[in-house]
């Protein structure tokens, strides 16, 4: 009997460690598997201890800072110097905890997801930064660069549109496509790449939060946007208050913005938006008439089972 413990012992198969790590987070880092959490060790004086020489376990590298490079598509321009030196000191204490995402480029490597903890790594004066090195297109390096970010909350408004618009021209990627990279609505993206159309001084604002999507949403079709968007900041409108403004400003009728009369192709176009935007989530073709300060929209179904999609969005039954 003890002879066939000891036999049963040997042939059982270690149990399976846990990774502890989400599915998203496995595929983007290839699937990796350590015993130990992989930190580079900072000495007193600043200086790194993780050895000099590119170590390579099962994908995870550790890096020269200065043999990587940021990408100039990266999604996020704006970081916070202070949040940087709080990660900076962070790591003086503990090292880098998480690593980052590269792909080989030239003879260096190019950053596809975290700029921010390599920026940290700098300030806190290491040497090296622990790196996932994946092979990536320049398509997959821009998309996974949106993902991370958009899913820390980490890109303003702006930048996410402009992230949004730039895999549109470049990759052809249309705004169905876009809602299934991002894990968005397909209105998100839409609203969203329309903020592309307002004046750089109005954009600024919005990226040092003085304004709301809200309010930037309202000011689109503004006839004189730039000359409002101070005025709101300084007098703190609402951005009903904002929407309230512009309809006045599109019948000539605002002291506030001025006497300046809005042409119909302006009012034509914005009709025109909104049709293609509710078609687009409809998958339906509408029309709308205005009259006024009223009108009426039209929903053209070609069958039944379109007059029952339409029933259903608009009670909110499962579709």
């Amino acid at each position: 009997m003890a002879d066939d413990k000891i036999l049963n012992d040997k042939n059982k198969k270690p149990p399976k460690r846990a990774t502890g790590l989400g599915r998203g987070l496995n595929s983007l880092f290839g699937e990796i598997q350590r015993e130990e959490p992989i930190v580079t060790a900072v000495a007193a004086d600043g200086e790194s201890t993780t050895p000099a020489p590119a170590t390579v376990i099962d994908g995870l590298r550790t890096i020269a800072i200065s043999d990587i490079r940021p990408n100039p598509d990266q999604p996020r321009q704006t970081f916070n110097t202070d949040a940087l030196d709080e990660l900076a000191d962070s790591m003086r204490q503990r090292g880098v905890i998480q690593p980052i995402v590269v792909r080989p480029h030239g003879k260096n490597f190019q950053i596809v997801a975290g700029e921010r903890r390599w920026r940290a790594a700098q300030r806190a004066r290491l040497h090296q930064i622990p790196a996932v090195v994946r092979d990536l297109s320049d398509e997959e390096t821009l998309e996974i660069a949106i993902v991370e970010n958009v899913q820390r909350k980490d890109l303003n408004v702006i930048e996410e549109a402009e992230a949004y618009a730039k895999l549109s021209t470049d990759f052809g990627h249309s705004q169905a496509r876009l809602a299934e990279v991002v894990g968005k609505s397909r209105s998100h993206i839409a609203n969203l790449m329309r903020l592309l159309e307002l004046p750089a001084s109005v954009k600024a604002l919005v990226v040092d939060e003085k304004l709301s999507m809200g309010h930037a949403r309202a000011l689109i079709n503004a006839p004189n946007a730039e000359e409002l968007a101070p005025q709101i900041v300084k007098q703190g409108m609402s951005v009903r208050d904002v929407e309230r403004q512009v309809r006045k400003a599109l019948s000539g009728k605002s002291p506030l913005l001025g006497k300046k009369q809005a042409s119909m192709s302006e009012t034509d176009a914005d009709i025109k938006a909104l049709e293609t935007h509710l078609g687009d989530l409809l998958g339906l073709k509408v029309k709308i008439e205005s009259e006024g300060q009223g009108g009426a929209m039209t929903i053209q179904y070609a069958n039944l089972d379109q007059l029952d999609l339409i029933c259903q969005r608009l009670t909110g039954e499962h579709i």
